[in-house]
């Protein structure tokens, strides 16, 4: 995931404004989180996961399942590069797309970790996203420096991930998931901060803002989802 928006911050906008985009971006971060959330129940819950995601032979995943897993790095990248081309209307049928597919590999969690840890976990996950999403848009203090070097955290995180898929290390995924907290709750705080120019700058046209808050909303979900992931390996008792 990079940066998707080069933001100059000219005059502020109206409160009513800046209101009216972070609506937008609120309202797109939960409608993902909906749609995922009720995918992977569903798929874990019929029995389709199973289904379609593991060979019943050896009982491992099958290779359904990675294409599942990786098509939405695909996805996200053809978002960032075509959000300024494509219609309001292909974008969010793009997000849904991306909701979905992550939703379908989330399904896994249910047969790991008993739906209670689940819930404590996303609970735990908005409480921490709450409070970081809320100083980055208060702090006075310029996080941009912060937010580059997190990114790079953050390649390194997914790149190391990617290799415990086949190394399947314990101490490597717990340092993974403790590392990611503190990448992706700061930022979360950067994220903010920079949605909050992009809110309070009036040369921006509404179309594009329009588009504008659609892209935060996705940024917001994956640092939502990352952060989630990360707590749960934590604190979730596998079953």
């Amino acid at each position: 995931m990079e940066n998707f928006i080069d933001t100059p911050v000219n005059q502020t906008a109206s409160k009513a404004q800046i209101k009216e985009f972070f609506t937008g971006v609120y309202t797109y971060m939960f409608m993902a989180l909906v749609v995922s959330g009720v995918v992977s129940w569903y798929l874990a819950n019929s029995g389709l996961f199973m289904q379609w995601f593991i060979d019943s032979a050896t009982g491992s995943v099958s290779p359904l399942f990675y294409v599942v897993a990786f098509s939405p790095l695909a996805l996200v990248f053809l978002i960032q590069a075509k959000y300024q081309s494509f219609s309001l209307a292909a974008l969010v049928g793009l997000f849904v797309l991306y909701s979905s597919l992550i939703g379908a590999s989330l399904a896994s969690i249910f047969f790991v970790y008993s739906i209670g840890d689940i819930a404590t976990t996303f609970f735990v996950t908005a409480g921490a996203f709450g409070a970081m999403a809320i100083l980055g848009y208060t702090t006075s203090v310029d996080l941009s420096k912060m937010g580059s070097l997190l990114y790079m955290a953050f390649i390194g995180i997914f790149i190391a991930a990617i290799v415990n898929m086949f190394m399947a290390s314990e101490w490597l995924a717990y340092l993974i998931s403790i590392v990611g907290v503190f990448v992706f709750t700061g930022l979360t705080a950067w994220e903010m901060q920079k949605l909050k120019a992009i809110a309070t700058d009036t040369s921006i046209s509404s179309e594009s803002k329009q588009k504008m808050s659609l892209m935060g909303g996705l940024t917001l979900y994956i640092l939502f989802i990352n952060l989630f992931m990360s707590l749960l390996h934590l604190l979730g008792g596998r079953d």
